[in-house]
């Protein structure tokens, strides 16, 4: 790569202000900028007495950069409040009762099919210790690994805090993961123990799935059990002095448990990050600078109120659910909303009927569904839903188009609520940028600045900060509580994925493009290697897309860049139509020529059924480029439907006429 520089194509200039009432209530004041900045290390020691510890940390922040004195590079040492000890599920639940809000709920649940329970603080408290005694039964204990392949349920909340409880290290896999997907991540953290169900609901029906967890951990001797929920009552295979019910071992422990305390620096959880080529990077957390930067975020981005009721809708196991579903919210006592399914089980209306039935004051979801929603809905809600309780919206996941942000805030909030449009990793742990509400105007397409304590820079390949409306390399300086500490069996693979580039700056590589506007605001351009470089021009193909979204007659879009022999590469996009549109390629070719400039006009325009996206809602444009130019494609397991893909290929063919 000759260069990074982005090119500007959509300057944004709305600006949405918050609104007197809100900033004179907001839980965090502008002034919170400058206490951070003055000293970063104490601002964040200032968090962490927001939780209860066993005892004090030693030391707050220890940083050793990859770069060393003498020129050699090694795997960064990261560690924040070093000699703390503390229980993460104690500060999520336990806490909470002690300070007499038992009554509290901390979750309303909903099934797919329509089944519904509320539980309290109290409640969970129980739960969770008669599943960490079984658990302490079964053999698990401090530092073993520990594979959760679960839906959305109460069970996978319990389960998850019952592990960290007992100091074991959970890994949470989507539930509908191939069994070959599920196999190499119980191979590769050696787990002891995977909890399961014997099916799941998914789109109206009942799915198996034990036979795809046996399938999985055939011959892996560290598999000692595997714990199954009954969610469908279907009849599965049990394996015996393997598989256990949950209900018989479970539901009838002890509901007391001892918790013990753990350093800092003890492993939480390991994450895997998705993706159809290369073996997935297990991303590992450690448990006091991760709780202490989740609790605050999740506090002051969503501005969270002892009467909010709360809903982040990813699924649990992916980081966004790790950090905005379970233990930021739990963290500070909130009641947030879980539900099973699909947004369009059995209607399109379910998610809006949710936020009614709660009465959702926030609501944090992905561009991807929002979207989706805006595509079904475009003039807004039916009529009749009453959305009155939305107070705050967020997103997440990717880049969000200004078109979908604005019927976002429009249709979902009333016209006023607040959008949270935050940037983060996998690997951050937390959001890294976004407007705190009661503060920052919010900015459709933009998360605006990094949060109080954190630094990023836009930089150019030489790692010099390019100037407002120029794009570059979007990097974090220094370190942060919530950060990964290692890849899971791969420090090398941490130090050349992240911080070699810019070791002697010891500033952390996110792989995104950005830019930053005139306001000094950011706009995240997408992963790098995902821009088109046409004639020289670098483009982002999240602006491209946002220009074809804009556009009445398209729904979602994804672009990416195709081999060309005249111009390099050649822009591609990919649609999914709103409504019958005749002739839209021209159409399409047309709009973004003249919102943008001819530079950026789409070569090839193909109209389609479904996007290649992952679970977590993020479209694999790369995936769309060896489409477009007839690669053999890797695995697919970790998309949302992985026969996808091959619909799409047979589309190009026919297009092409093979």
């Amino acid at each position: 790569m000759s260069t990074v520089h982005i090119s500007e194509l959509l300057p944004e200039t709305r600006v949405f202000p918050p609104s007197p009432e809100f900033a004179a209530e907001a839980n965090v004041q502008a002034e919170e900028y400058d206490r951070a900045a003055a000293d970063p290390v104490a601002w964040w020691e200032e968090q962490a007495e927001r939780l209860r510890w066993t005892e004090r940390w030693r030391t707050a922040h220890r940083f050793v950069p990859a770069q060393r004195p003498d020129g050699s590079l090694q795997p960064p040492e990261i560690a924040w409040f070093e000699g703390g000890r503390l229980n993460v599920a104690v500060n999520c639940v336990d806490r909470h009762v002690d300070a007499g809000l038992g009554d509290r709920v901390a979750f309303h649940f909903e099934g797919e099919p329509g089944d519904r329970r509320s539980l309290t603080y109290a409640e969970l408290q129980r739960e969770v210790s008669r599943a960490a005694n079984a658990l302490e039964a079964l053999g698990v204990g401090a530092g073993d690994r520990v594979v959760v392949y679960l839906p959305v349920l109460l069970e996978t909340v319990v389960v998850t805090l019952a592990i960290a409880r007992i100091g074991a290290v959970h890994s949470l896999v989507f539930g509908g993961f191939s069994a070959e997907a599920l196999r190499f991540r119980v191979a590769d953290t050696e787990a002891k123990l995977v909890v399961t169900t014997d099916g799941q609901h998914r789109r109206g029906r009942a799915v198996p799935v034990k036979a795809a967890v046996d399938e999985a951990v055939a011959g892996l001797e560290h598999v000692e059990h595997v714990l199954v929920v009954r969610r469908t009552g279907d009849d599965v295979a049990m394996t015996a002095g393997r598989d256990v019910w949950w209900h018989d071992v479970v539901d009838t422990a002890d509901d007391v448990h001892e918790a013990p305390s753990f350093d800092a620096e003890h492993p939480l959880f390991v994450i895997y990050t998705s993706g159809t080529t290369g073996r997935p990077k297990g991303v590992v957390h450690t448990s006091g600078g991760y709780l202490v930067q989740a609790s605050w975020t999740h506090w002051a981005l969503f501005d969270a109120k002892p009467d909010d009721v709360y809903w982040c809708t990813a699924d649990l196991a992916w980081v966004t659910a790790h950090t905005y579903a379970l233990y930021g919210p739990l963290s500070n006592a909130a009641t947030s909303v879980l539900y099973e399914g699909t947004p369009d089980t059995p209607r399109r209306t379910r998610h809006l009927e949710i936020i009614e039935r709660y009465g959702v004051t926030t609501y944090y979801t992905a561009p991807t569904l929002i979207r989706t929603l805006a595509t079904w809905f475009p003039d807004g809600p039916p009529a009749g839903s009453d959305l009155r309780s939305v107070r705050l919206l967020g997103t997440v996941g990717e880049a969000i188009n200004p078109a979908a942000w604005m019927w976002f805030r429009e249709h979902l909030g009333g016209g006023s609520a607040p959008v949270v449009d935050t940037w983060w990793q996998s690997e951050t742990g937390a959001a890294i940028v976004a407007p705190l509400p009661g503060v920052v105007p919010g900015k459709p397409g933009s998360a605006t600045r990094a949060l109080p304590g954190l630094t990023v820079r836009v930089v150019d390949e030489g790692g010099a900060e390019v100037g407002p409306g120029q794009g570059g390399l979007l990097v974090v300086d220094g370190t942060w509580p919530a950060m990964a500490r290692t890849l899971w069996r791969d420090p090398q693979r941490f130090l050349s994925a992240y911080w070699a580039r810019f070791a002697e700056q010891g500033w952390y590589v996110a792989g995104d493009g950005a830019r930053k506007d005139a306001d000094g605001d950011l706009v995240v351009l997408g992963r790098i290697d995902e821009v088109v470089n046409v004639s020289g021009h670098r483009l982002s193909t999240i602006e491209i897309e946002s220009a074809l979204v804009a556009h009445p007659a398209v729904g979602e879009a994804a672009v990416t860049g195709v081999a060309d022999p005249l111009t390099g590469e050649a822009v591609t996009a990919f649609v999914i139509p709103a409504s019958d549109a005749r002739d839209l390629e021209a159409v399409l070719r047309a709009h973004v020529a003249a919102v943008i400039g001819p530079i950026a006009k789409p070569k090839h325009v193909h109209v389609v059924r479904d996007l290649p996206k992952t679970r977590s809602g993020k479209i694999l444009r790369r995936l769309l480029r060896d489409l477009a130019e007839g690669r053999p494609l890797g695995d697919t397991t970790s998309l949302q439907d992985p026969e996808g893909p091959r619909r799409i290929a047979e589309q190009l063919a026919a297009e092409r006429g093979e």
